[in-house]
């Protein structure tokens, strides 16, 4: 599966992706704000990664910058997961790509696709020390539920409080209408 935003393309991972993935990923200031990458992130991590199987209700995709001359550059990730029984939106940037808008793009984009695939609600999280993730969370639609739960983050080895957000999903269109009866 694919998808072309306006400034970005998101693509499945493949296993020769690990390399670029390492050195995009390989920055403690953006692993601490994943609940379940490791530090140091190893060369290991990377291939498991990058060679991970895609769940058609759950797809996960690799973020590049489309250029006419060279191979797409790699600058992040976004995707869907499960956690506790709720689809869970999740990213992460290379830190030269902070500020600049793609994740809320990314985010945008596999939320439309979240949609499609007929998820009626997205949850997402992010680390009390991390208030830009939460802006970008805000910003593309979702709204903080009150709730501040511990969840453990591999890298730092122990729980963090995560500010926890949902996002309701409409329903698909049907341009049927009701029952497959063509609306005239």
């Amino acid at each position: 599966m694919f998808i072309r935003s306006e400034r970005l393309f998101l693509r499945p991972g493949w296993p020769e992706d690990w390399q670029e993935l390492l050195a995009r990923i390989d920055d403690e200031a953006v692993i601490k704000n994943l609940a379940k990458a490791p530090w140091p992130y190893t060369a290991d991590d990377a291939r498991y990664f990058a060679s991970k199987e895609q769940d058609k209700r759950l797809p996960h995709f690799f973020v590049t910058l489309p250029t006419s001359s060279a191979p797409a550059q790699l600058i992040g990730c976004v995707g869907l997961a499960e956690v506790d029984g709720e689809v869970e939106l999740g990213y992460w940037f290379a830190r030269d790509h902070w500020g600049k808008g793609y994740a809320s793009e990314a985010s945008r984009a596999v939320i439309g696709l979240a949609r499609t695939l007929g998820h009626q609600r997205l949850i997402a999280g992010h680390f009390v020390d991390n208030p830009a993730s939460g802006r970008v969370l805000r910003k593309v639609g979702f709204k903080p539920t009150g709730q501040i739960r511990q969840r453990y983050s591999l890298a730092r080895g122990h729980d963090v409080q995560s500010i926890e957000h949902a996002m309701e999903l409409a329903a698909p269109s049907n341009c049927d209408g009701p029952m497959g009866r063509r609306v005239a």
